[in-house]
């Protein structure tokens, strides 16, 4: 998003991998089921940073998995 901001505007690769990214966060956030504002959080990050934000929550669910195998 912050990409499309400085451009002014938004090549249609760009809006369908940022689809996908909010559709991949909204799957991998029902299989860790956190608080309401935690998904509010996630998905703002992943909308505001595209992809790099998804891989983020990606490490993060991945960590709290690993932790909670632990």
């Amino acid at each position: 998003m912050l990409l499309i901001l400085l451009l002014q505007f938004a090549p249609p690769l760009m809006l369908l991998t940022l689809a996908m990214a909010l559709y991949l966060t909204v799957v991998e956030l029902r299989v860790l089921r956190p608080h309401y504002l935690w998904w509010s959080w996630w998905i703002l990050l992943v909308v505001m940073t595209h992809f790099i934000g998804y891989l983020i929550l990606r490490g993060y669910a991945f960590w709290t998995r690993r932790q909670a195998r632990a």
